[in-house]
Parts: structure tokens; sequence; C-alpha cells
């Protein structure tokens, strides 16, 4: 049975790691801060963002795109950041979760409404091309988070939050989506972040239910790890890609300003990651 140990603690409210370089690199909204740790602890601050929310994702050369705003930020090797895409025409409503294929197709999706000062609209999800240049592929998505492309480039999957459900595209050859599918019906469930293995199973964090759920697509549960935190997004790393990697923290204390509760949770896993879209 496989649990959770604290690699990191005294964080604000955590989203967004993904792996990289031997390192766990994560956004920290209440700090307005972009960490990196490694496996012993070792952490450093890279980067500063003033927004609320920001996630983040890398390009196929490595480069960091950050969402802030509405604009899609990135950071050179050199650690300059600049606008990498403008999104205010497609929507001013906040932007959320953003993956990257391997051919550099990034997704970006909106939550479609003000959190916790308007009532519940769809979101949508907008495609940033490798030119900067954005546009709308995909709408009606209950408040869409998490979102990871298969390795083969072929498949998006996004968790609705609001719809208990991670749903699928078919990625196009120029980038569009078609083809919506329910990739599995999680019961209730309020996926959050996730992430893809090597045996094609998704791994999605879930904050109500404090916890980290393993399904294989059509719905069948194959592993979850319990968290005293609320889980809100995990990423798949370490030396086997083996090391499952969890931003956490009390909810709803983290929306709290000066809120501490955020931590780094790891756990030991079977299955590795699926390696990285390309």
């Amino acid at each position: 049975m496989s649990e959770f140990t604290t690699l990191l603690k005294d964080l604000a409210l955590v989203e967004s790691p993904r792996w990289h370089d031997d390192r766990l690199v994560f956004s920290d909204w209440g700090a307005g801060e972009i960490i990196a740790v490694d496996l012993n602890g070792q952490h450093e601050m890279i980067t500063q963002i003033d927004a609320m929310p920001f996630c983040l994702d890398r390009l196929p050369d490595g480069r960091l795109l950050i969402t802030a705003g509405d604009q899609v930020l990135i950071r050179a090797h050199d650690g300059a950041l600049s606008t990498y895409a403008d999104l205010s025409e497609i929507s001013t409503k906040p932007w959320n979760d953003i993956v990257t294929d391997g051919r550099g197709n990034t997704y970006v999706n909106n939550i479609g409404f003000d959190f916790g000062e308007e009532e519940f609209v769809p979101g949508l999800i907008a495609l940033v091309r490798p030119d900067g240049s954005a546009q709308f592929v995909a709408e009606g998505l209950a408040f869409p988070n998490g979102m990871a492309v298969t390795p083969d480039n072929s498949t998006l999957i996004v968790a609705e939050s609001y719809g208990g459900a991670l749903t699928a595209y078919d990625i196009a050859a120029d980038g569009s989506l078609t083809g919506r599918r329910v990739w599995a019906d999680l019961d209730g469930a309020a996926p959050d972040g996730i992430c893809i293995d090597a045996e094609g199973a998704v791994w999605f964090a879930e904050v109500p239910g404090r916890r980290c759920v393993r399904i294989h697509e059509g719905g069948e549960v194959r592993q979850t790890i319990t968290s005293e935190l609320g889980c809100f997004a995990c990423i798949l790393g370490g030396p086997e890609g083996t090391t499952l990697l969890v931003t956490a923290a009390a909810w709803p204390d983290a929306m709290t300003p000066g809120s501490r509760t955020g931590h780094i949770l790891a756990a030991e896993v079977s299955v590795p990651h699926a390696g990285w879209p390309g």
C-alpha cells in the first residue's frame, strides 16, 4: 500500500507540478512564485509571477510557458520573461491549466466564470500554435482543470471538475480538437490535476476527496492514495518515473491570505510515467 510522505511544506496554495531536469517545478499561487525542488527537499524560487492563478508547462526545447492573466508568458533559458501569446480576445475570464504536446502545440483552458464571484458558466479550451497565434478549439466544459496529452500526441484528456469526468479529444494534425467523448465517468468525484502513466492510466488529484486516484479508460479504479490534505495536482517523476508528486494544501484554508498549509507530497508507485509527448 503506497502512502504519501512530505517532501516540502510551509507553502501557500500550490499547483501545476511538472518534472524537469531531475526536479519538480510547481507554482505557488499564494506566494506568486514558481519553485523547483529535488527529491532531497532542496529547493529554490526560480521566478515570480504577478497573477492568480498561474500554471506552467514546457515547450519541447525546454522553455517554460506560464499562464498569467490573459497572457501566456515564455521564460527564456536565461530567465527573461516575455509574452508568448495573448488570449484576451478569446476570453477575459480566468485562464487555468496549460499543456504542450510534442509538436509545440499548447492547450490552455478557461473556466468560463469568476470563481467565487459569479454563477457557473461552462469553460473552453484555446490552442496556441508554435508561432504564438491563438484560437478557440473547444467549449462546453464544466470547470476544465488538469490536462494531459498522450505520448503519441493523438489525444488530449481534460479533467472536468464540475462534471465529474475525464473528457478526451482527438488531436488533429493541425492541433484542432475533434471526437469529444467521456474517457471516464468518475461517479461524482471532482478531478483536478492529472497525469498519464506508461499503461495509459490516468492519475487524478482530488481536493474534496483528499486523494489521488489511478483510473483506466472506461472508469476502472486501480489504485487510490489518500491524504489529510486536499490534493490539487499530480505528476509522475523521479529517476525511474515512479514517484507520484502531488501539490496539496488544506481546503478551503488554502484560499485564506497568509495560509501556509501547502505541501509537496510524494509516493512510490509501480507504473512509471508514460514518457513526455514527442
